[in-house]
């Protein structure tokens, strides 16, 4: 606990938009209770249930970061999850964000906006997956064709 507050309290200086990522554990809550409480933003990470995200947000959690891609992994659908932490905030008038994690496609990226998810971490990999489709290249290769008849 004592190792995180002050790591945290030294990131914190650096910026004020800095955010301080604490795991979900004990010590971990506390630190995020102490942070919330001296307006210091943190970012609660490894959540895998919707209880872990309830305290996280109970404790003050500016964000917390559900691994939906990890509990796909370990086949729980990670999406329900989602959906699940944001139901329990809607009810509680919560003002913690979701931060989705561990996305592995881009559907994880459509679902997760789907579901409520107010921001995800995702590789570049998926980002650019939303681009294509398979419509939009025989489009093109259309208009193309059309455009050289001309």
């Amino acid at each position: 606990y004592e190792s995180m507050i002050q790591e945290g309290t030294e990131l914190s200086k650096l910026h004020p938009r800095i955010v301080v990522k604490i795991p979900m554990i004990q010590d971990g809550i506390r630190a995020i209770r102490y942070f919330s409480e001296r307006q210091i933003k943190t970012n609660c990470t490894l959540v895998f249930s919707s209880g872990q995200a309830l305290l996280a947000a109970k404790a003050g959690a500016t964000y917390v970061s559900p691994f939906v891609g990890r509990l796909d992994d370990v086949s729980t659908n990670g999406m329900d999850l989602i959906r699940d932490i944001r139901l329990i905030y809607n009810n509680f008038h919560f003002k913690t964000q979701i931060l989705a994690a561990s996305i592995r496609h881009p559907m994880h990226i459509i679902d997760c906006a789907k579901n409520g998810a107010d921001v995800a971490t995702c590789p570049l990999s998926a980002i650019l997956a939303l681009l294509n489709h398979p419509l939009t290249d025989k489009g093109l290769a259309q208009f193309i064709a059309d455009a050289k008849k001309m």
